[in-house]
């Protein structure tokens, strides 16, 4: 089952996002709390989306979405953050059932672009998004500002 996550799940995304930072081995670079998480997911301006594939009561998976916007095509899309699905439940269908869910969300609203990112080593997910048919978007570089150079840009070091 597929669902919209509610303030209850907040603890459980958290947890899964953990795992999914050792996965990637990044996990010293987790600082989200579940208060960041709350505030980010369920307050007055909700900044990102979360669906959560459940069985038997439990959060087995999640996927964390925003939405975009394409200048070229005049509509918003969405970038799908994470996709998560617990190592013990893989194989179930739970990603597929993830991604199913926002390629429904794009089409129910008219949104034409579902984009993500996946780790060049990570050839389970790489293979899993090859067999949807999904395109790699290999003549784009990826960038990211974030800490100090951030702060120096912005003027505030």
């Amino acid at each position: 089952m597929i669902r919209p996550a509610t303030p209850a799940d907040v603890p459980a995304i958290l947890d899964m996002i953990h795992e999914l930072a050792a996965y990637e081995k990044a996990a010293h670079e987790v600082r989200a709390t579940e208060e960041d998480l709350h505030a980010a997911l369920f307050g007055d301006r909700p900044a990102a989306f979360v669906h959560i594939a459940e069985q038997d009561g439990e959060a087995v998976g999640f996927t964390l979405w925003f939405l975009t916007f394409s200048t070229w095509r005049g509509v918003h899309g969405i970038y799908m953050e994470d996709l998560y699905v617990r190592p013990q439940h893989r194989g179930g269908g739970h990603g597929l059932a993830l991604m199913g869910e926002l390629a429904g969300i794009c089409a129910e609203r008219g949104y034409q672009r579902l984009e993500w990112s996946v780790l060049d080593w990570n050839e389970p997910s790489i293979g899993f998004y090859d067999k949807l048919g999904a395109l790699r978007q290999d003549e784009w570089l990826k960038y990211r500002l974030t800490d100090e150079p951030l702060r120096r840009l912005a003027g505030r070091d």
